[in-house]
């Protein structure tokens, strides 16, 4: 397929999407607005995770760290001074942080660049780890980011936290770093650099027998890795208008991964119908905690009936499906002309 034919598919599937968002922006209520918004945010960690976890083969678990970082970052940057006057009641809020303003925008950017940075201070003692030392190291860091925010009361409000974040985050803004997301992930995957962290992951020595440096290239995956955290963790912040350090703990982290191994590790595709699929399915299934009429009868709802499903259905895709939902896979224009060329190649014959 010519490259001008994907680039028309690839800009016709975007418009579709803006369209898809403008409907649904004035015709959907709120609730199920907040569930797209929770998609396009899920999918930017997963990603992000992936791109660490699945193509570089580095087991990280800092990422709720990251967030944090650039949720404070942003909080502090979009927030009126006055409003933080009013909220510092512990302490007073430290200069020049109490008069610093930037549009969302670079306040996201800002978040992104100061959880980046940390990333790179991460990598340099951990990634000369590996495997299962590597995780614990970075869940190390991860809990360090959240106690120190918990104790720089003068910046960060301490254990209250920061509450009435302007609610910029809205549907546009998440789903343009969503796309951006994918196409700068999918953009690096499909170079040569994609080629170095593939084989860093598959084999390390091999990698670094063929001459590869393999510290930088891991570096440099963690980094951006890093970097899509931050701005995950800022679109978090602005779009719940609340953050505290409790929110950002190793469950956090956990229910990212879980994103990503459930639809797949290594597969850009993968985490996002994992996103999709996990996301839509936690708020569905909140039905079964209600009272439930089926004509006469009544079934009382239980509490935690909700995650109970939820667990069992996740055992299922683990012991049944172990790469994912998706795998491996990736979709291509290619793969969707090919699979509609079955399609209709089989439909000929049965009409014949």
């Amino acid at each position: 397929m010519k490259s001008s034919t994907k680039l028309l598919l690839d800009a016709a599937s975007v418009a579709l999407l803006a369209l898809f968002l403008w409907w649904a922006q004035g015709h959907l209520d709120g609730y199920k607005v907040q569930v797209l918004n929770l998609v396009a945010v899920n999918a930017i960690l997963a990603i992000s995770l992936n791109l660490i976890y699945g193509f570089t083969g580095m087991f990280s678990l800092a990422h709720a760290g990251f967030m944090a970082i650039g949720a404070y970052v942003t909080a502090i940057l979009i927030l009126p001074a006055a409003q933080k006057e009013m909220m510092y009641i512990l302490e007073p809020m430290l200069w020049p942080f109490s008069v610093m303003h930037a549009p969302f925008f670079v306040a996201v950017v800002a978040g992104g660049l100061a959880a980046a940075f940390v990333g790179l201070l991460m990598a340099l003692p951990c990634l000369r780890l590996g495997g299962d030392y590597l995780g614990i190291a970075t869940l190390g860091f991860g809990e360090i980011i959240r106690v120190v925010f918990t104790n720089m009361t003068p910046v960060t409000n301490g254990a209250l936290g920061l509450k009435g974040i302007p609610a910029y985050a809205n549907l546009g803004w998440n789903y343009f770093w969503c796309v951006l997301t994918i196409y700068v992930i999918v953009k690096l995957l499909s170079s040569n650099f994609g080629n170095t962290l593939r084989a860093v992951r598959d084999d390390e020595v091999a990698a670094k027998a063929m001459g590869i440096n393999t510290f930088r290239a891991k570096t440099i995956s963690f980094v951006v890795g890093a970097f899509f955290a931050g701005v995950g963790g800022s679109l978090m912040g602005s779009l719940i208008t609340t953050i505290d350090p409790k929110m950002f703990n190793f469950q956090l982290t956990f229910n990212i991964l879980m994103f990503v191994v459930v639809g797949g590790l290594g597969s850009i595709t993968g985490s996002l119908v994992g996103t999709l699929v996990i996301t839509v399915l936690l708020e569905w299934l909140r039905f079964v905690e209600d009272t439930i009429k089926i004509g006469s009868w009544e079934i009382a709802g239980m509490p935690g009936m909700r995650m109970l499903i939820f667990s069992l259905l996740l055992l299922f895709i683990i012991l049944y499906r172990r790469e994912g939902i998706i795998g491996g896979y990736e979709f291509s224009w290619e793969g969707a002309a090919r699979f509609a060329k079955r399609i209709t190649g089989k439909g000929a014959r049965a009409d014949g």
